[in-house]
């Protein structure tokens, strides 16, 4: 997050201030945010108003309402809305790539030929558990709230789960590796079975409105795929 101050329209205009009564207080100030602040509330916003299942799109005044700021505002901290969703994602790649690779820091200590099942295994189930605590991010991943924003948005979204296949694949080849009945070829139509997995069980849990949880029956799932 950048460390843009409040911006000016958003603090009540300056006014004369007026006489208090002996024996009242006068109201407390409107609590300035800190440095960033304001964007992080803003993104904070913005996915809470894409957790509301079957959402219009969203434009920026109905998120400067939600904030009860003006929509100058918004655009002092986000040159764009389209800036506001590249936010989102940048949170999400950060998250999920971030745990990723502790998975993979940690399961690269092993040298059971198991260690590198259990790895795809834990980064499926991490990815769909971040997806379950965050449905509004839900509709960002699989493209629902990208519809009517600018194009790159969704190929950044599709880049992120070429990248999310591609750390699935290194893993599963790793597995490989250690275990000689286990051809590394496999690994590629694994990876490329989880990913869509994944992707078909976010999709599902958007179009449900919420109410069918990723992370559904996802042990027998992940057993059935990664024998």
């Amino acid at each position: 997050m950048s460390d843009a101050e409040l911006p000016s329209a958003a603090e009540p205009p300056a006014t004369d201030a007026p006489e208090v009564e002996a024996g009242t207080e006068a109201a407390p100030a409107r609590k300035r945010p800190k440095p960033g602040e304001r964007r992080i509330q803003i993104l904070q916003a913005l996915a809470a108003m894409l957790e509301q299942p079957g959402a219009e799109r969203i434009t920026t005044a109905a998120l400067a309402a939600r904030l009860e700021v003006s929509e100058a505002a918004l655009y002092r901290h986000f040159a764009s809305k389209a800036q506001m969703f590249e936010g989102l994602i940048e949170f999400i790649e950060q998250t999920v790539f971030t745990l990723a690779n502790q998975i993979a820091e940690r399961e690269s200590q092993a040298t059971d030929p198991s260690a590198g099942l259990r790895q795809a295994a834990a980064v499926v189930t991490m990815l769909l558990q971040f997806a379950e605590k965050n449905p509004g991010m839900v509709r960002v991943m699989v493209g629902d709230a990208l519809v009517y924003e600018n194009e790159r948005l969704q190929q950044r979204m599709n880049q992120f789960f070429d990248k999310i296949e591609t750390l699935l694949k290194q893993g599963l080849r790793f597995g490989a590796a250690t275990d000689a009945s286990t051809p590394s070829a496999d690994a590629q139509v694994q990876a490329s079975v989880l990913t869509a997995f994944v992707v078909g069980r976010l999709q599902r849990f958007a179009r449900s409105g919420f109410r069918r949880p990723p992370t559904e029956f996802l042990d027998d799932s992940l057993a059935q795929m990664l024998r």
